[in-house]
């Protein structure tokens, strides 16, 4: 049996007072290769908290938290960094494109950290980003600028840029709160089909159609996390 690809153990946030806020109690949390874990709860519940965390982006007060085996405790700012570069995608509520941009540039952009230099990197990035549109079904948009993209549209740019560094999680905020129904559905039947293909999801909502579409449910209520079923 493979370990888990995310795994809490006892991990919490408590920010510094006075008083001090517990923004995520301690928990522990297991989610294997493979698995589409979606998370539940109501606005200030630590939803963002513990996304924060699982993404790298802030790192818990108490407890241990290992990405791919990886105690992410002790590594120094670069390599947590390089770390969340590399097994980590994120997906969030608004689109975050560059406007000027083509959809193919947004997604190239996500690789200029994590890539080589120069000229052949260059055209390798550029492959890369149309190999990742054509994965989210917009290969023939690649050269459209957000301005001519649909809402729809624009969300499946922001997953393949996401997708474009090869990540191993893909962490997801809200990824249809900007989108009306019909849109939404195509955008969550595209995640299906992502993790279908063995990608890892994490995915935040507080729709409970949405939160259905996992295979497990994590809910969290006053910065407490509990499993609360399975799909």
């Amino acid at each position: 049996m493979s370990a888990p690809l995310v795994e809490f153990r006892r991990v919490g946030l408590t920010y510094p007072g006075p008083p001090p806020v517990t923004a995520l109690a301690p928990c522990d949390l297991a989610v294997d290769p493979g698995d589409y874990v979606t998370v539940t709860g109501p606005s200030g519940s630590g939803k963002s908290t513990f996304l924060n965390i699982a993404g790298l982006l802030d790192a818990p007060t108490t407890g241990r938290y290992l990405l791919d085996g990886v105690d992410t405790g002790p590594l120094a700012d670069g390599d947590r960094t390089a770390l969340r570069g590399r097994r980590i995608g994120f997906v969030f509520q608004s689109f975050h494109l560059l406007p000027h941009r083509s959809a193919a540039e947004n997604v190239a952009l996500a690789l200029l950290y994590t890539a080589a230099r120069g000229r052949r990197a260059a055209a390798e990035r550029r492959e890369r980003a149309r190999e990742a549109l054509v994965r989210v079904g917009l290969g023939h948009r690649a050269d459209a600028l957000p301005s001519r993209l649909s809402g729809g549209e624009r969300q499946r740019v922001a997953i393949a840029r996401a997708l474009v560094g090869r990540p191993a999680l893909l962490l997801c905020d809200e990824p249809t709160g900007n989108l009306d129904t019909a849109t939404a559905r195509s955008v969550l039947t595209l995640l299906d089909d992502l993790h279908a293909q063995g990608l890892t999801l994490l995915l935040i909502t507080h729709d409970p159609q949405v939160a259905a579409r996992g295979r497990r449910t994590v809910a969290i209520r006053d910065g407490m996390l509990r499993e609360v079923g399975a799909g």
